[in-house]
């Protein structure tokens, strides 16, 4: 058997309400900056929730010929924009990878054009509905659009899978690389919800916090917790096959070692209360990795500040670690500060997970005040970021309709 390749992190592109860039994050993050205010995209008065995570000031033009930015969705704009940025911070020119790849998926896609071309049908007739629309609107144009505006011609995926969107596009690529069917893939995901019709059909699920004060709205794992902070963002990670990396110098963030997927079978939104998938899918990137559960050092939780989820995924990381081992493993949330960006949170924590390890410093969950008794069980990074010299990480990510991805990385050491 032809032994597999190995993968890492070259590069990271970042759009989120907390900073534009890595550096811009990884500062914010370690300062327990949160990102969520009131909201401005629209008049939320209508509706129960209004705060969300937006992206201040983003402006395409800034990272794109304004023609082009006009006929893609801005959950496009974001993934194209976190794209050119990873690979500069690469040190990539496009021109010499036509045969990188683009992973990249969405979870819901254009939603924004999709409620303003329904109201032009509405208020103005079919006629006047633009040429574009499709186009803008299915969630693989995220993927397209950084493939056509770098001119990238290997393999080009668009993963939708709900929250789980991410984690899954950069496994997937993690697994292409290490197949041999490319040497460098840009990997993430982009989702921009915050409109009206976005935040009145999760106010309608009751999956957002109403709470008033946006600065503490997004608790995961606090006993007064009320519902996930939307978040928006563009995330793109640079994966390089290890030899190609290494013969042009690169600096590497961390190593992408494992990565394990699962389903719940169970129901739409809510997670199997047996945390049996769960488990097994990180059980299964473990594997993948040739860990040990005893090696994990951090898990980077999915987490997204809901009374059912957090308790449920502590009890999975328990399942998977053992609990004697699970309380000593050090777990924090980064949507307390950046929100729940749905199919583009894998992607903004994964990058978050790669620059803990690679700078021995684990970033907070925020606005965990009063522990829930029910997510005791592990060491939980609270509201202040710890420095820890961990090697071995799991960045976890859980999906509405039961999809489960967990990856793990490994400290770089040549």
């Amino acid at each position: 058997m032809t032994e597999l390749r190995r993968v890492v992190i070259t590069g990271l592109g970042l759009v989120t309400s907390i900073g534009t860039g890595a550096e811009d994050v990884w500062r914010n993050a370690l300062a327990g900056t949160g990102g969520a205010r009131e909201i401005r995209a629209f008049d939320p008065s209508r509706i129960p929730t209004k705060v969300a995570c937006e992206v201040p000031d983003f402006d395409p033009g800034d990272f794109m010929d304004r023609k082009a930015a006009r006929r893609m969705d801005r959950f496009a704009q974001m993934v194209v924009a976190a794209g050119g940025m990873a690979l500069d911070d690469a040190g990539l020119d496009p021109k010499d990878i036509p045969g990188a790849g683009v992973y990249i998926g969405s979870g819901i896609g254009g939603l924004g054009t999709f409620v303003e071309q329904t109201t032009v049908m509405i208020e103005r007739g079919p006629d006047r509905l633009s040429p574009f629309f499709i186009p803008m609107i299915i969630p693989n144009m995220g993927a397209a659009q950084v493939s056509m505006t770098f001119g990238l011609r290997g393999p080009l995926i668009a993963t939708v899978s709900a929250c789980a969107t991410s984690n899954h596009s950069i496994g997937e690529a993690f697994d292409a690389i290490r197949l041999g069917r490319a040497e460098v893939i840009l990997a993430g995901g982009s989702e921009c919800s915050i409109n009206e019709i976005g935040m009145a059909a999760f106010n309608a699920m009751r999956a957002l916090s109403t709470h008033e004060d946006a600065a503490t709205a997004s608790r995961p794992f606090d006993v007064g917790r009320d519902g996930f902070v939307m978040g928006e963002a563009g995330a793109v990670l640079i994966l390089e096959e290890f030899a190609h990396a290494r013969a042009r110098g690169a600096r590497v963030y961390a190593e992408l070692c494992g990565y394990g997927l699962s389903g719940d079978a169970h129901h739409l939104t809510e997670p199997d209360p047996s945390g049996t998938a769960p488990a097994a899918a990180i059980g299964m990137a473990l594997r993948d990795a040739g860990a040990d559960p005893e090696e994990v050092d951090y898990i980077n939780a999915h987490a997204t500040s809901t009374p059912v989820g957090d308790p449920s995924e502590i009890r999975v990381i328990k399942m998977a670690l053992g609990e004697e081992k699970a309380a000593r493993t050090l777990v924090s949330s980064t949507k307390s500060m950046h929100g729940h960006c749905l199919g583009a949170a894998g992607g903004v924590e994964a990058a978050l997970t790669a620059l803990a390890l690679q700078n021995g410093i684990v970033p907070p969950t925020i606005n965990l005040a009063h522990l829930d008794p029910e997510c005791t069980g592990v060491d939980h990074v609270a509201n202040t970021p710890r420095t820890a010299p961990i090697r071995t990480a799991v960045s976890n990510a859980f999906g509405f309709g039961g999809h489960n991805a967990a990856l793990v990385m490994r400290r770089y050491e040549g």
